[in-house]
């Protein structure tokens, strides 16, 4: 694809968060999240699942066709580097539905398992 990539780094998809969606791990828990934001904005309910820890994953994922995610804004990271087994991502991921705005802003918590990162949960802010 040769278009920005969603997540909103200014790259190419194919240069960010598309080399994820294809195999690549992410090697931050912000990369993660980005590339899991991207997943939400392309429909691809597969990533999403592959990309959630089985522990809290629900057991089917059905995305709202009607609302339309439209920039990502990372408030903080707490850990999550590449030496890391546990990091934070607080977020604010806006999107518009239903000719509304509006804001999901959570801090979610990832950990790594057999080196990839994956995302345990999250707490609405």
């Amino acid at each position: 694809m040769s278009e920005r990539c969603p997540c909103g780094t200014g790259l190419l998809y194919d240069e960010c968060c598309g080399r994820a969606h294809a195999g690549t791990p992410a090697a931050t828990a912000e990369a993660l999240m980005r590339s899991r934001y991207s997943a939400f904005a392309l429909g691809d309910v597969d990533y999403i699942n592959l990309t959630w820890h089985p522990d809290t994953r629900p057991a089917d994922l059905a995305l709202d066709a009607d609302q339309r995610w439209t920039h990502l804004e990372i408030v903080s990271t707490q850990g999550g580097g590449p030496f890391h087994a546990k990091g934070v991502v607080e977020f604010r991921a806006h999107y518009r539905q239903n000719r509304q705005r509006g804001v999901l802003h959570e801090r979610s918590q990832f950990v790594r398992d057999g080196g990839r990162w994956l995302y345990l949960d999250g707490v609405i802010a």
